[in-house]
């Protein structure tokens, strides 16, 4: 009989798992402090658990984390693991450390299907969905790693969901994932620290809304739709009107939220006085800042960085216009952790790299 991976349940379906054991719902609390307070993953030494309940859950049940195959550290303090999955494909996690706070970029998917042209996950192709347990099992392995800092505050603060894949193509599991971060049974983060990034999947966004109260951001990285569709093909099923009226649903009634729009500056793409007019004009009224993000090149890539003059006059031209606009540090270059950089190892089920390739030697 397969056993039942309880890393990725969250207190409603550890709720659920017990009744099915005939056992106290209120025994998922405890097991949730257990697993991703505690990091107990063997049941033998859950001691406020009867021996019988033990057994019973060595018969049914796991608690397996991911594992981790290879870990970098960078000179300025960034850390990446490469996780090894049991389907012989790997994802990356990236910690980056800050004064006051650590961030976790957590992957959603193996890979990714949106094929985002300035991303390097999205030149792998795609292969699957991650589980809840894998998802939430960054975040428990971030932990195990770091610990806590001399104060006994955990050193993981924030959590992104910006690593590998689109995180709303993989609803379901994301979102018991985020429940367990937030959960103070586990590990007790605001919504405020828990941030979710997509490319625009507007129906998932009113989705969101109602299930999950966390932070949103949104890649827009274009102020009009034929350059936006030409960088994010998705933006040809939902365009930027589609998108930014689900951004204002998405505060509407919600005082201290606000929309983080995520804008990485291509040399000469999307970097000009008039982008920056552009992007003013469709941001009014949403509630928002802006965070300018200097592309980062990968193998194969055609872009290039905007240099730093251009990005900081792109910058005052959106402060100047009052706006909130911030440029987002590059972190972890040396071992290739910073934003649109991650890549792992992808088994492209959906053979786009294949036709790429193809595509390029016709070319």
């Amino acid at each position: 009989m397969k056993r039942t991976n309880l890393l990725g349940l969250d207190l409603q379906g550890l709720e659920a798992f017990f009744v099915e054991l005939d056992e106290k719902a209120f025994r998922a609390r405890q097991l949730l402090q257990w697993i991703h307070q505690y990091r107990v993953v063997d049941f033998a030494e859950m001691t406020n658990l009867s021996k019988t309940l033990r057994q019973k859950l060595l018969d049914t049940a796991e608690v397996s984390p991911p594992e981790v195959q290879h870990e970098y550290i960078s000179k300025d303090g960034t850390r990446k693991w490469i996780i090894k999955l049991s389907c012989g494909n790997s994802i990356e996690t990236v910690f980056i450390p800050e004064d006051g706070r650590g961030t976790l970029c957590v992957s959603s998917q193996v890979g990714c299907a949106l094929a985002c042209t300035f991303c390097s996950t999205a030149q792998q192709g795609f292969n699957r969905n991650l589980t809840a347990s894998e998802i939430i099992g960054q975040v428990w392995l971030a932990n195990e790693a770091l610990g806590k800092d001399p104060k006994g505050n955990r050193v993981v603060t924030n959590v992104v969901m910006m690593g590998m894949g689109e995180p709303l193509a993989n609803y379901k599991n994301v979102i018991a994932a985020m429940k367990l971060m937030r959960d103070d049974l586990a590990y007790g983060i605001s919504w405020r620290r828990v941030t979710l990034s997509t490319s625009g999947m507007v129906p998932m966004i009113d989705k969101l809304r109602e299930d999950c109260h966390v932070s949103l951001a949104v890649s827009l990285h274009a102020a009009n739709d034929k350059l936006r569709s030409e960088i994010i093909p998705l933006n040809d099923k939902y365009p930027i009107k589609e998108l930014l009226a689900a951004c204002k649903r998405y505060v509407d009634g919600h005082q201290r939220r606000h929309i983080t729009i995520e804008y990485v500056l291509l040399d000469g793409i999307n970097d000009s006085a008039q982008d920056a007019k552009d992007l003013v004009r469709i941001l009014k009224g949403l509630p928002s800042k802006i965070n300018l993000i200097p592309f980062n090149p990968f193998p194969g890539t055609d872009y290039r960085c905007s240099s730093r003059n251009v990005i900081m006059r792109f910058k005052q031209q959106l402060i100047d216009a009052g706006l909130v606009a911030t440029i987002r540090k590059t972190r972890g270059d040396d071992i290739v952790a910073a934003c649109g950089q991650l890549a792992g190892e992808v088994q492209d089920k959906t053979r786009r790299t294949q036709r790429l390739k193809q595509q390029e030697e016709v070319a």
